[in-house]
């Protein structure tokens, strides 16, 4: 953990520096170390700030707070992903009005429960380009409007803890816009236009490849979309939900797992997100006897492009069936 967190830090700031102190100074250079920086924010949020916001990076505390911070670095909020990630979305997984991870735009469809328009049965061919702007909105508006939200559904104490969050967000904003746009423009060679087209290039490779490690986890086939009963409650055993909601892919392959922070073992994750994502493969075996054992689904694919087709085909699938109003 600690050489993969030191490799993708530094594979973040590393090519930022090198633009604005004038190293990188040929157009071709630019746009090479925005994409290189963009692959290290998507291994930062995957893994680094995933685990550590979970309190799985370290057994000390503070060691997972500072870790978790390395997320405002890169412009989102480890405050509000708390809430989003570890509160709502292993709290509710795939259960529409739940899970804020299926909790879509009006353009995307993610689960049969969600309401149906005349957009989705073409989101199969276009969802993929959004996944791509997906963080920049992270950086823009999503975290002050989730934050907004979920001071209206009580997630937080006070109206204080709510104004402080707020001010701390556009801080930390603010200081990741002067890194990653602000020294660039001032001290490069390069124009304001380069450096703006790098820089969202650099967010359609680390939006497009978190989601698609996310998404394949959850918006596939065979996985279940509970509903809430109408007193508002979930019923079943929390580990039993996760097995039926959530599948692996690539189970194999070390790299590939370690590139991704181990969420290629979303099933392990959402029944032991306290554990440390090392620990994954070697967990795996175990959890997946005992769901035999008990007669409980573990869904897996055997490779990520296969895990990609069978999301296109369940893109493909939620975009053209009827709203379901399932009841838990």
């Amino acid at each position: 953990m600690v050489i993969k967190s030191i490799v993708m830090i530094s594979l973040y700031f590393v090519p930022i520096v090198l633009i604005f102190t004038g190293v990188a100074n040929q157009t071709w250079q630019l746009f090479a170390c925005y994409i290189i920086s963009g692959l290290g924010m998507a291994g930062i949020g995957m893994g680094v700030m995933h685990d550590a916001i979970h309190g799985s990076f370290s057994k000390n505390p503070t060691v997972n707070k500072l870790l978790g911070y390395t997320l405002n670095m890169v412009g989102a909020n480890a405050f509000v992903w708390k809430i989003q990630h570890n509160v709502l979305h292993h709290s509710y997984t795939n259960i529409s009005e739940g899970d804020d991870d299926i909790n879509a735009p009006f353009f995307l469809r993610f689960s049969p429960n969600a309401e149906k328009n005349a957009l989705h049965p073409y989101q199969h061919w276009y969802t993929w380009f959004f996944y791509g702007l997906s963080t920049v909105s992270w950086v823009t508006s999503k975290d002050f409007i989730r934050l907004k939200r979920y001071y209206d559904m009580g997630l937080m104490k006070g109206k204080n803890v709510y104004r402080n969050s707020v001010f701390k967000i556009i801080a930390w904003k603010a200081v990741y816009f002067a890194f990653i746009l602000g020294l660039p423009i001032a001290f490069s060679p390069f124009g304001v236009g380069q450096i703006l087209l790098a820089y969202l290039i650099l967010h359609f490779i680390t939006g497009l490849s978190i989601s698609l490690v996310f998404q394949t986890a959850h918006i596939m086939p065979d996985v279940e979309f509970p509903g809430f009963d109408e007193n508002g409650i979930v019923e079943g055993e929390r580990m039993v939900h996760q097995l039926v909601t959530t599948s692996n892919y690539a189970e194999k392959s070390r790299i590939f797992a370690w590139m991704i922070g181990g969420l290629n073992h979303q099933v392990e994750h959402h029944l032991f997100p306290d554990i440390c994502h090392v620990h994954y493969r070697k967990i795996a075996p175990i959890v997946k006897a005992t769901a035999a054992e008990y007669n409980i689904p573990y869904h897996t694919k055997k490779t990520f492009f296969d895990a990609l087709k069978s999301h296109f085909e369940m893109l493909k699938f939620l975009g053209n069936s009827e709203m379901v109003p399932v009841k838990a």
